[in-house]
């Protein structure tokens, strides 16, 4: 029920139903749900209110595009007069003086914000375990982790708590929860959404992108809060297209894959068979499927975290006591105000992390880690933009296996940094890149398959995926 913006569209212009009932619904399926720790704070009696002006507006022919949509946004993504908190205690009871421009075009066009959505705190974590709010847990199996960081938007659309959601993407915080939860999860290309208003982890890496049932959903959501801002000098000067879904299925693609991932032994044995068979189905159809060599799989992981903790430390020095956000109790002047306040509000994984780039910032080791890995980082955008000269897409795992147990990893951070393999290296190049719902794996879970396009090629690669989906639907019918 109320799956997608069309289909909710149709029964709200049939006068069948009022959005007024849908936000109900939703908050109802909330309440039921709670257990998922999906969501840290509904907007009960303000979504309703909103909902019966938007009937109004219905009514009267004045309802922007995207009435009818019931949204949630990740705690760390900005609301006027709403809280945000980054999952964090340095946050804590914090109200933002202002909305992100995403924020601000949703509710321009009519969308509903129904409520602000779990998440590792400051997007630091793949597990959604490192939250001050406590875990968010699978909907599929409670026992399990919704993956992070962005776990609470995945889960909720999976659970039906509402009709899509915006989550933030640094090394893969959509795709591989996402992938957990059985739903599509998109990050955008580098600069095609604006970050105003996104709480930073890492600049260069951060993208606000889209979790959703459908396709449609995720171009018509993207249509909509994407394109230039002048609070971003990052976001591309180019002009604003409408994502159409230009589907056609007579023009054959041409597709990569790696096999050093295929390959690699982290990779779960039937991810890997289903894998196989999703290229064989490709050839079958039609496109060109062929395997290519990426030489830099095992420098992935290190850059990405040489680069984002550098910028974590960086960014994340603003929350320090004094300005805003938790301030120790048992601070005696303004050394002790710091150390003891960023010591109590910052949890195990932000402290973590902020060591680590503070440690490769600092003089003596600046050249020989941060320097590095930033000409590391340039090779390997140049080798895959280059493949984009031959490919239209590059087909890829989303995550190594599926869902695993909530405390089975939290102990080894080096084993849970591994889990973005298959993910990072869309944001170290900023290209965009979908996780789809397309595997089920024998233990009930489901788990996804990674596209990722060209710069900017957000319209083909959803027209793509939109195929790939309805192909995957004529098999299982």
């Amino acid at each position: 029920m109320f799956h997608s913006i069309e289909e909710t569209r149709k029964v709200i212009l049939s006068g069948e139903i009022t959005i007024e009932s849908i936000v109900k619904h939703f908050q109802q399926s909330i309440h039921d749900k709670k257990s998922l720790n999906a969501f840290v704070e509904v907007f009960e009696q303000e979504a309703i209110t909103l909902a019966q002006e938007i009937d109004v507006k219905i009514k009267n022919g004045t309802a922007g595009k995207l009435a009818g949509l019931i949204i949630g946004i990740k705690d760390n993504i900005c609301y006027k007069g709403h809280k945000v908190s980054a999952a964090s205690n340095i946050l804590n009871n914090y109200t933002s003086i202002y909305s992100a421009t995403c924020v601000e075009r949703l509710v321009a066009e009519d969308a509903i914000i129904i409520g602000r959505l779990n998440c590792d705190e400051f997007g630091m974590g793949s597990s959604n375990e490192n939250s001050a709010f406590g875990p968010v847990k699978n909907p599929f199996n409670e026992k399990l982790v919704a993956g992070g960081s962005s776990g609470g938007s995945a889960a909720a659309v999976a659970a039906g708590l509402c009709m899509a959601a915006l989550g933030s993407d640094t090394g893969g915080s959509i795709r591989q929860p996402a992938s957990f939860c059985g739903v599509i999860g998109l990050k955008p290309t580098y600069g095609r959404v604006s970050r105003h208003g996104l709480l930073a982890y890492a600049s260069s890496f951060d993208q606000i992108g889209i979790f959703s049932n459908t396709v449609e959903d995720c171009a018509a959501i993207l249509s909509v809060i994407s394109g230039k801002d002048a609070f971003d000098s990052t976001v591309s000067s180019e002009p604003q297209p409408n994502f159409p879904l230009k589907l056609d299925v007579s023009e054959k693609k041409k597709i990569a894959y790696f096999k050093e991932y295929i390959e690699n032994e982290g990779l779960d044995y039937e991810i890997k068979e289903q894998f196989n068979q999703k290229i064989k189905e490709l050839k079958a159809d039609g496109h060109s499927v062929e395997a290519i060599d990426f030489p830099f799989i095992k420098y992935l992981i290190p850059c990405y975290y040489l680069l984002t903790t550098a910028e974590a430390s960086s960014n994340l020095s603003r929350y320090d006591g004094v300005h805003y956000g938790h301030r120790s109790a048992n601070a005696t002047d303004l050394e002790s105000t710091y150390i003891l306040s960023r010591n109590e509000g910052f949890g195990a994984e932000v402290k973590r992390r902020i060591l680590l780039g503070t440690f490769v910032l600092s003089a003596g080791y600046y050249d020989a880690y941060y320097s590095k890995a930033q000409k590391v980082r340039r090779m390997i955008r140049d080798f895959t933009l280059s493949i984009f000269e031959k490919f239209d897409f590059i087909l890829l795992p989303t995550t190594p296996g599926t869902a695993f147990p909530i405390g089975e990893k939290s102990n080894d951070p080096l084993v849970m940094y591994l889990e973005d393999i298959f993910t990072v290296q869309a944001n170290l190049c900023g290209i965009p890149a979908i996780s789809l719902p397309l595997g089920k794996h024998s233990n009930g879970l489901p788990f996804g398959i990674q596209l990722m396009g060209n710069l900017m090629k957000e319209n083909e690669l959803l027209s793509f995926s939109e195929e790939l989906l309805k192909r995957e639907e004529n098999l299982n019918a």
